[in-house]
């Protein structure tokens, strides 16, 4: 594929925009540290500890709890986006072709932001691999779908609702690669990069044009980022806190484990055995 094919491709396009806005500094959240800072105020730090080790759900955290610590982190990063778009606008027409992918690329950091922090408030796996910055294909994939999301795709709401649901099933404590990269949700993730990528470029003109005029663009492009951030970022969190994941399930016990529990203390408990008659004579 050549550049001008890359240019072209609406997926590309998305994948690229999404992978460089990734990279951005402050864009990587770290699960443990939001998590305890975000629950400190609602929280014991027995519930934080258990919240951080396992989920927020599994900790017992009551829903209306989460969506209030949901919706602090949505104020938070919807100020600082629209302050950081306002800024971008101030240089006018002169420096429009600098300023506007900036922009974009902030846009998209903080998008990518308060996309991983409603995951985790709403008991998603840790995102990325560890403590790196590093953003790996099961990663894209899911960020993908979430951005998906908030721009109002039915299809991603699909496929996040799937996703979600193999890792509430099965108590995965990271992403299940395969779905996302090979499996049965990949061919959706780049269905909704390339529907992404085609809006991206709708964005961008409504963005360059914000931006025409000094000091006014500065005010519009500001106004215009809250107004659309706001709305899906918000769409991202009822559908994150409408799936089974939110739900704390009871901890099951491996049978195996209770048998020979069972069978042990029989052997060590002559007073646990049923009476089964008197001796044979």
């Amino acid at each position: 594929m050549t550049a001008n094919e890359v240019i072209e491709n609406p997926e590309s396009r998305f994948s690229a925009v999404l992978m460089g806005a990734a990279r951005l500094p402050g864009v990587h959240i770290n699960r443990n540290a939001y998590l305890r800072s975000a629950l400190v105020r609602y929280c014991s730090d027995d519930d934080i500890r258990r919240a951080i080790e396992d989920t927020p759900a599994a900790a017992g955290i009551p829903l209306d709890v989460l969506d209030r610590v949901a919706n602090e982190s949505i104020r938070y990063e919807a100020a600082k986006a629209g302050a950081l778009s306002a800024a971008a606008g101030i240089p006018g027409f002169v420096f429009m072709p600098a300023t506007v992918p900036a922009d974009m690329a902030q846009y998209f950091g903080h998008m990518l932001r308060i996309a991983q922090k409603l995951a985790y408030v709403y008991s998603w796996p840790n995102l990325f691999s560890g403590d790196s910055d590093d953003i790996d294909d099961a990663t894209k994939g899911v960020l993908t779908l979430f951005v998906g999301v908030m721009f109002g795709t039915q299809t991603a709401n699909t496929a996040v609702g799937k996703v979600a649901g193999m890792i509430s099933e099965q108590a995965l404590r990271k992403l299940p690669r395969q779905a996302l990269t090979k499996g049965f949700v990949y061919p959706i993730v780049k269905k909704v990069a390339g529907y992404l990528g085609a809006e991206m470029t709708k964005q961008t003109f409504a963005r360059a044009v914000s931006k025409a005029i000094p000091v006014v663009g500065a005010v519009v492009s500001g106004g215009v980022t809250v107004a659309t951030y706001l709305p899906m970022a918000k769409r991202l969190k009822n559908h994150l806190a409408s799936l089974e994941l939110t739900k704390p399930k009871p901890q099951v016990v491996d049978a195996q484990v209770v048998d020979a529990a069972v069978l042990g203390s029989f052997a060590t408990d002559p007073s646990s055995r049923q009476d089964q008659g008197p001796p044979l004579s």
